[in-house]
């Protein structure tokens, strides 16, 4: 019986080493392409997997054709901002709709659930015109902009409160709470889950947004790390050295995070019964 039993975790720890392995591979080949010649990028040959002679010029060249520190800066400005709104407003909307009772609220969440069924482009020339008219196109807060509200986030926090006893808000209210006082030190805390799950997903929507910063902030000097990536492919010929170097250079400040927060990302994905 325990061989049995062992055989079996034998095979599935195969399997997921295989997984690991297939899912790691596109990353160590953007790695490894980005020390290489162009020539060597681009040859058909199956074998030629490690570059002949380590290059560095091609993140030296990368660094030097952009300003990572800018993009670093509004790159992170917006995932940060984008994360407060996104968490702040949605728990406010979503304790509204799970634990209040006003007139039209289920029209009203109905309207929420609307924005989530409606594919994403079609706010974008409302939103940029709104933006234009405020003047505030090239700027932190333009990219922040779509952002300030979470469909989603307040869907997925509803779920949260919803699931709460109301014995605790009752008690809340014996001991002299009113609903703002409620909401932050009672409900609020209990759903700590939930709002790291929000904020993972908003950090990781918001880093990998591509088609909104490239819109809306056309100078090079409010750019983000995604739009400049874009930017770097020509129409007619691509350098995928450069491109992959460049790549290595975007994605290794959220890897870094990943590391630093595993923890808090599997615990809040897994509460939050999400995929991302």
């Amino acid at each position: 019986m325990k061989s049995k039993i062992s055989f079996k975790k034998i095979l599935i720890h195969i399997f997921l080493i295989l997984g690991a392995c297939i899912m790691i591979l596109p990353f160590v080949w953007m790695l490894l392409t980005s020390f290489k010649s162009v020539t060597e990028s681009t040859s058909m040959n199956p074998f030629v997997i490690f570059p002949s002679k380590w290059r560095v010029e091609n993140f030296l060249e990368v660094i030097k054709q952009n300003n990572f520190g800018i993009l670093y800066f509004n790159t992170f400005a917006m995932v940060i901002l984008r994360v407060l709104c996104a968490v702040i407003f949605s728990a406010m909307a979503a304790y509204a709709f799970a634990r209040l009772k006003f007139p039209g609220r289920n029209f009203l969440f109905g309207l929420v659930l609307f924005q989530m069924m409606v594919p994403t482009q079609i706010f974008i020339i409302p939103q940029y015109l709104m933006v234009d008219k405020l003047g505030m196109r090239n700027t932190i807060f333009a990219l922040v902009f779509p952002g300030l509200v979470s469909a989603f986030g307040t869907f997925l926090l509803r779920q949260f409160f919803m699931g709460l006893p109301k014995e605790l808000e009752e008690a809340a209210l014996l001991d002299g709470c009113n609903i703002g006082q409620t909401f932050v030190k009672v409900m609020l805390p209990l759903v700590k889950s939930g709002l790291v799950a929000l904020g993972i997903f908003t950090a990781l929507f918001s880093f990998k947004d591509l088609m909104w910063p490239l819109i809306v902030n056309s100078d090079s000097n409010a750019a983000v790390l995604s739009s400049s990536l874009a930017k770097i492919q020509s129409a007619y010929s691509i350098n995928y050295p450069e491109l992959m170097a460049a790549a290595v250079l975007a994605i290794w400040p959220m890897l870094l995070i990943y590391i630093i927060f595993q923890r808090q990302f599997v615990e809040g994905i897994a509460t939050s019964g999400g995929k991302l």
